[in-house]
């Protein structure tokens, strides 16, 4: 994996990895990497838990014990609870949406895949994921694994990401591009 300079990014890549090593000897990468998915849905749907984890006002002991309750009442318990709990202990939870995305980096390159974000105007259906897992894996010569999201202010189109590479085909930057061109002409 590409190290980046971001002290962020090396954090998170030293924690992912030693989690990914964990799960490997237990035999508990796809539970991890659900439990995983689960808290991080929590953190997207609950401002306060996002505040928690970023704000260095909350000292280690306040969050340890605010991650646990949360964790435990999600029912994320072994090995991706206990982690939760390190990364509290240690003051390293602001890094944590970094950490998810950093161990599924490494369990899809492991698995030989490639993992692709998807931002489109509107949600893509099954149909267009499927073709777009195709498109993707006839470009990279692997399977692809596609995180969606939805942005509206693309207006159409979509703006992919794949390691370090982004096709930006969305209809916001094609109007942008045409904005700063017709500034030129003026």
């Amino acid at each position: 994996m590409a190290q980046s300079s971001s002290p962020v990014s090396g954090i998170a890549d030293r924690y992912a990895g030693s989690l990914y090593e964990l799960a490997v000897q237990s035999s508990t990468v796809e539970q991890t990497e659900a439990d995983l998915g689960r808290f991080e849905a929590m953190l997207a749907e609950s401002a306060d838990l996002d505040r928690m984890i970023k704000s260095p006002v909350f000292s280690a002991e306040e969050q340890l014990k605010a991650v646990a309750a949360v964790a435990d009442k999600a029912g994320i318990a072994g090995l991706v609870g206990n982690f939760l709990r390190v990364v509290a202990q240690n003051r390293r939870l602001f890094a944590i949406p970094a950490m998810i995305k950093a161990f599924r980096a490494i369990a899809a390159d492991a698995r030989g895949e490639v993992a692709a974000e998807v931002t489109s105007a509107h949600p893509l259906s099954i149909a267009q994921l499927d073709e777009l897992k195709a498109a993707l894996k006839g470009v990279t010569g692997k399977d692809v694994t596609i995180a969606a999201t939805v942005d509206p202010s693309l207006l159409g189109g979509l703006v992919v990401k794949i390691g370090s590479r982004q096709i930006d085909t969305s209809l916001k930057t094609k109007l942008n591009s045409l904005k700063l061109a017709l500034k030129e002409v003026g």
